[in-house]
């Protein structure tokens, strides 16, 4: 497990010529993000785990996708085989001092976790056009099927209520032509038919209400006494296996979160810890076919999300992955074993050794083609934010179980979970699907009431009361507003106590963002 010391989270270390090498991960450098590559079965699940368990251990929350299936033994301690005890004892690594960690799962699908669930208008047109693979007419015409929705006082809640907006829009193209421009009814064909292949995929679970609310990954469990007698901070395990058949739908829903964060944390600056630590396994989805302006603005959102105490550790194969301007965010480096067997490998392997500090006694380059698993280069950064000289170490195995846990301890883990019974059942109130369909009366579109956002509070934090423009940027990739979990009853309420101021701002945004963008209405 990775321990707790003065000098920060020891994640990795190594005894050569009589010398100890440690490398430590200081909690108050976490902000400044962090990046671990490698080929598959060199090791980066076990060093996700190992660092998840030293954050966990500090009090600070954690969330994760569980890709493979096997990070559910978090919640597990673990112990001492045959196989874990002879690899200790060949690199001269401590014991861990076996331990379980408060573990909340989730799950996009709602069968092996508790559900995750966001609205039609919380995820907005961008992050839609990109989870349908859209083109840019196409995304065009969606940004004016929620801008009419807006202005007609269509709530935007659930796939149903998309599905019958659009319907409705080009059923009535023409009606809206000299106000919005033209409509083609084969852009409202496609949009049509990537949320039909969005639903054949499960995704239509997704959306809807009683929606989440990001606090919920924001909790300690004193239950659960970590370093200093501090409750450990709840690690937060998506299971993501099924989810990964549905690659846009996982890499948007990563988005939707990040965009969360954003908007929904105040500004704290550099705190001796971070707030959350988001790790994004899989992570070169997020920018596969990403149109430019989107990759710059999840660089814009990854850059400033630092001075919210957010720490992000992009997971992944290649460093190539990673587009260069999000990749120069990224201080703290974990570089586990690469092959170079094509020409497009030797480039990684190269760019990987080009891109962590020289040391002159180690030929990185030539080191990243020998680890073994379990073995990485590690570069983090110091007390002045310098990138320390790269070693090469041996990553401390999980103090928790290597591996996934059993069907009757996962239902034994929601039922024992502090969100139990508040996602399970899902609402569905009269939206745009009914008053389109008569079932409920619709609002004059005089009123201009804009769509609703439902399932929110407006912040309460001194920091988030008078917002920017810069801080509506979340508005980018989704919305959302921090609050104590409330039932499902409270939800309903507050959600129509604050539909209209918050939904005002978010067409306000939405305008602003427009600009940014430079669209045209469609």
């Amino acid at each position: 497990m990775a321990s707790i010391q003065d000098e920060g989270i020891l994640i990795a270390q190594r005894t050569a010529g009589g010398q100890g090498i440690q490398c430590f991960l200081r909690p108050d450098k976490a902000n400044r993000h962090g990046l671990i590559t490698g080929a598959t079965g060199t090791g980066k699940t076990i060093t996700l785990q190992s660092l998840a368990e030293g954050f966990s251990n500090l009090g600070v929350p954690v969330f994760l996708a569980d890709i493979k299936g096997d990070l559910t033994g978090l919640s597990q301690p673990g112990a001492l085989g045959d196989k874990l005890g002879k690899v200790i004892t060949e690199r001269g690594l401590p014991t861990p001092a076996f331990s379980a960690f408060p573990t909340t799962v989730w799950d996009v699908f709602g069968q092996q976790g508790h559900p995750v669930r966001a609205t039609v208008s919380d995820l907005g047109p961008l992050l839609l056009s990109r989870m349908l693979n859209l083109n840019e007419t196409q995304a065009g015409v969606l940004q004016l099927v929620f801008k009419i929705a807006d202005d007609d006082g269509l709530m935007l809640l659930d796939m149903k209520d998309l599905r019958a907006m659009c319907q409705h829009v080009g059923d009535n193209a023409s009606s809206y032509t000299t106000e919005y421009g033209n409509i083609s009814a084969a852009s409202i064909g496609a949009i049509q038919r990537g949320l039909m292949q969005i639903e054949s995929q499960g995704g239509d679970r997704f959306f809807g209400e009683p929606m989440l609310n990001i606090a919920d990954f924001m909790q300690t469990d004193s239950r659960y006494p970590g370093a200093n007698g501090q409750a450990k901070g709840v690690i937060n395990v998506l299971a993501a296996d099924a989810l990964m058949n549905a690659p846009r739908l996982y890499a948007t829903f990563l988005l939707w979160m990040l965009s969360e964060l954003f908007e929904t944390l105040p500004e704290v600056g550099d705190l001796e810890k971070p707030k959350l630590v988001f790790f994004f396994d899989e992570a070169h989805l997020l920018f596969n076919d990403a149109p430019k302006v989107l990759v710059e603005r999840i660089e814009l959102v990854v850059r400033l999300v630092r001075s919210k105490g957010v720490g992000i550790f992009f997971v992944t194969q290649n460093p190539l992955d990673i587009p260069d301007t999000v990749l120069a965010q990224l201080g703290n480096r974990v570089q586990h074993a690469l092959r170079a067997f094509t020409p497009r490998d030797q480039k990684a392997v190269k760019a990987a050794a080009e891109t962590m500090r020289a040391n002159p006694g180690l030929d990185v380059a030539t080191a990243i083609t020998e680890l073994g698993v379990g073995e990485a280069l590690v570069s983090l950064l110091d007390d002045k934010g310098r990138p320390t000289l790269t070693e090469r170490v041996y990553v401390l195995p999980p103090a928790s179980q290597i591996g996934p846990i059993t069907a009757a301890q996962r239902q034994e883990l929601l039922a024992q979970s502090m969100v139990a019974g508040v996602y399970e059942q899902a609402l569905d109130r009269a939206s745009a699907y009914e008053a389109l369909r008569g079932a409920a009366p619709a609002p004059a579109p005089s009123g201009r009431t804009p769509s609703a956002t439902p399932g929110r509070e407006q912040p309460t934090d001194q920091g988030t009361d008078q917002r920017g423009v810069l801080d509506g940027l979340g508005d980018l990739l989704g919305g959302g507003t921090g609050r104590k979990r409330a039932s499902v009853g409270e939800q309903l309420m507050k959600s129509a106590a604050s539909a209209i101021g918050r939904e005002v701002g978010r067409q306000i945004i939405r305008g602003v963002l427009g600009g940014i963008f430079g669209g045209s209405r469609r």
